[in-house]
């Protein structure tokens, strides 16, 4: 049975539309008297014959089929095929919209009425008449409901292509927002670790002379440095590969690691000092993130731009709605034109909702 239905579905639609007026014209040559043969076989074939394009043309097809049973009604020769007109009458309300399937459905039904006047028994014209009747609403509203079940799985395919469509391009914004992301910790992480490094190892090579035990402690610092810039690459990349455990084991830096971002800048040779008003236990890992970058950010453009001697002042102000910060350094405010940001930086801000 699968087989022969994968090999029917193979089939084109004419074939299968074939099927019912090889029968009927099969129907008439093995049951009509010569006599009547010749006319029975072409009032059959034009009633019939007309199925076979009624995907192509329904409303063509039909208004053949309803010439032909008129001519038919006529010639007073009641025949098999009139079956004709009912499935013409089906596609045409399964191809077209509600008012060609009324005038279709009328002119049918008044048929119906005409051929029940015409060759109905003596005194029983209400039972074949409700019987033809009801065959004709019967074919009209199967067929409404098919072009209603075409209709709604069209729809249901468009909106699938939609949302699916959707999700690619969902996709390929996270895609972008995250290479953005990536890049914007890359840039922080490298800007400010190198130009910790940098500063303490033009501080070693100023001491190993005159303080070796200074320039000793600023190369230990150059190593913590770069082993902490390392971790940070590790944990912001770690999204990026599932076998890297580092990005899970270490928490994303936030408001309680400043500390340790001052302790370096210190240690950098710009002296620094943080204060931190109101609990910041309650602020997303997220906003925590930002106000570290910003932090960060701030400090390395002071330490790469100001004088020697110049001091840096951090204030973080916490409430349930947003967090305020605020960094200041003591140095002369520059001369020269600002140059064009490279855009992989952070945007100055001063206020972030928590």
């Amino acid at each position: 049975m699968r087989t022969a239905r994968r090999w029917g579905l193979r089939l084109p639609p004419m074939v299968w539309d074939s099927v019912l007026p090889a029968l009927l014209l099969l129907h008439i040559v093995s049951t009509r008297a010569p006599q009547e043969f010749p006319v029975a076989m072409v009032l059959t074939a034009a009633l019939a014959l007309p199925l076979v394009w009624r995907r192509r043309a329904p409303l063509t097809a039909f208004g053949a089929v309803a010439a032909a049973a008129i001519v038919q009604w006529l010639m007073d020769i009641p025949l098999p095929a009139d079956i004709a007109l009912l499935v013409a009458l089906h596609t045409a309300a399964a191809n077209s919209g509600r008012h060609g399937t009324l005038v279709a459905g009328a002119i049918v039904e008044g048929g119906a009425l005409l051929a029940c006047l015409r060759w109905a028994t003596e005194g029983a014209f209400l039972p074949p008449f409700v019987a033809v009747t009801a065959m004709v609403v019967a074919a009209a509203v199967l067929g409404v409901n098919a072009r209603t079940t075409r209709a709604y799985l069209a729809a249901l395919e468009e909106r699938a292509a939609r949302l699916e469509q959707q999700q690619d391009q969902q996709a390929r914004l996270a895609v972008a927002e995250e290479r953005t992301r990536i890049t914007r910790e890359m840039h922080d992480i490298v800007t400010h670790n190198l130009s910790v490094m940098v500063a303490l190892t033009d501080a070693a090579v100023y001491a190993q002379h005159r303080s070796p035990d200074k320039a000793t402690t600023a190369m230990l610092q150059i190593s913590e440095t770069g082993r902490q810039a390392l971790t940070d690459m590790r944990r912001s990349l770690g999204v990026l590969r599932t076998d890297e455990p580092d990005a899970e084991r270490h928490p994303l830096p936030g408001i309680a690691q400043l500390e340790a971002l001052v302790d370096h800048m210190c240690a950098a040779g710009l002296p620094t000092r943080v204060e931190v008003r109101g609990g910041h236990t309650h602020i997303p890992a997220t906003a925590q993130l930002t106000v570290y970058r910003l932090v960060q950010e701030a400090l390395t453009n002071t330490l790469k731009h100001t004088p020697t001697g110049t001091r840096a002042e951090v204030r973080i102000r916490c409430s349930t709605e947003s967090v305020t910060v605020d960094v200041t350094d003591s140095g002369p405010r520059p001369q020269f034109p600002r140059a064009t940001p490279s855009r992989h930086g952070i945007p100055a801000r001063l206020i972030h909702p928590a």
